[in-house]
């Protein structure tokens, strides 16, 4: 303990920030003083690592978990190399502050909750390194602010305008058209985590926010306020008796063996063919993690839930928020491998 000490002293010590030139209010309302030009930023979880992948892709020091194989096609050729960081948040959390000193960032920036525990964190690491932190909210609602601070952090702002116009655009057309949709008329939601499909994430987490956003009710309702909201595992009599008509998942070995599985085969996303896969490269449409990879989900599952209200051509979508987001021309081959699942149902 003694020794790993001495060694974040020696680092710390030997790491020089650049010089301060202006200072920065983040989601938390701290003022963190930043320097002028920011060309090496930390992601400190996943989350931030694709806010800063599409807005600066450049800036990025590495990935917190290396992109898998079938990931690499859909993220721009030269980022698909970055090093391995880990992570200062989140499950697992991988990273420690020898290995931030020695990536010698400009900035580390977190994007998720901003609850006291993450400022409590932010404000040590900072106070140990040196480093500047943001924290920047990563509550669905609040894209669009983000996207505004980290383009301003980052000096691309009229990337950054372009992206939260994007999702400003999308957010009015549901809340338009989900104005005219009673709430007894939409679906009964219940999101299927891991390959049992008996995780899932409490009404009003940020792992289903998606789902409610895009007018899905999600049957994981604990009704308690106070209940804190995020994942949780449940049983398949709760899945009964909660009586989803439609069911989401990322999971493939669930989606699978669902249609077969006589615990799950009366729930009536079953029996009315409602169970949908949705695609996970290079991120999750869901969450995994809940980061700006949503956005695309979000547009999918409104159509997914209310086909007839919110037509389009999934590919067409799909192709422009790659480029867009992702950086990425998608080939007619990885386009229909990433969207083969998410049409609905396989033929047996």
């Amino acid at each position: 303990m003694r020794c790993a000490m001495a060694v974040l002293l020696v680092l710390a010590l030997a790491y020089v920030a650049p010089a301060t030139a202006r200072t920065v209010t983040d989601s938390a309302g701290r003022s963190v003083d930043i320097p002028a030009d920011v060309t090496r930023v930390y992601a400190a979880g996943p989350p931030a690592s694709i806010l800063l992948y599409v807005l600066a892709p450049d800036r990025l020091t590495g990935w917190p978990r290396p992109p898998r194989s079938e990931e690499r096609p859909y993220i721009a050729a030269p980022y698909r190399d970055l090093p391995a960081t880990g992570r200062l948040t989140g499950r697992g959390d991988t990273a420690n502050l020898e290995v931030v000193l020695r990536d010698r960032p400009d900035l580390i920036v977190d994007f998720g909750s901003v609850r006291d525990t993450y400022v409590s964190l932010a404000d040590r690491v900072q106070a140990q390194t040196g480093i500047p932190y943001l924290l920047i909210d990563g509550r669905f609602e609040a894209t669009p602010a983000a996207l505004r601070l980290m383009g301003e952090v980052l000096g691309v702002e009229p990337r950054a305008e372009a992206l939260a116009r994007y999702v400003e655009s999308l957010f009015a057309e549901l809340d338009a058209g989900l104005a005219e949709i009673p709430v007894d008329d939409r679906p009964r939601v219940y999101f299927a985590r891991g390959p049992d499909g008996l995780e899932t994430g409490l009404k009003g987490s940020i792992n289903t926010e998606i789902i409610e956003l895009a007018g899905g009710r999600n049957v994981a309702d604990p009704g308690d306020a106070a209940i804190r909201r995020g994942i949780t595992d449940v049983s398949i009599e709760q899945v009964i008796v909660a009586n989803p008509d439609t069911i989401i998942t990322w999971d493939r070995n669930f989606y699978q063996s669902v249609w077969n599985d006589p615990l799950w085969s009366q729930i009536p996303a079953l029996t009315e063919g409602r169970v949908w896969l949705s695609p996970t490269a290079p991120f999750g449409w869901i969450d995994r993690p809940p980061s700006l990879n949503r956005v695309i989900g979000l547009k999918w599952l409104s159509g997914v839930f209310f086909p007839e209200r919110f037509a389009f051509d999934l590919a067409a979508e799909t192709r422009h928020f790659y480029k867009l987001f992702y950086h990425v021309d998608l080939n007619d081959e990885d386009l229909d491998r990433l969207l083969q699942w998410s049409r609905g149902r396989p033929a047996n």
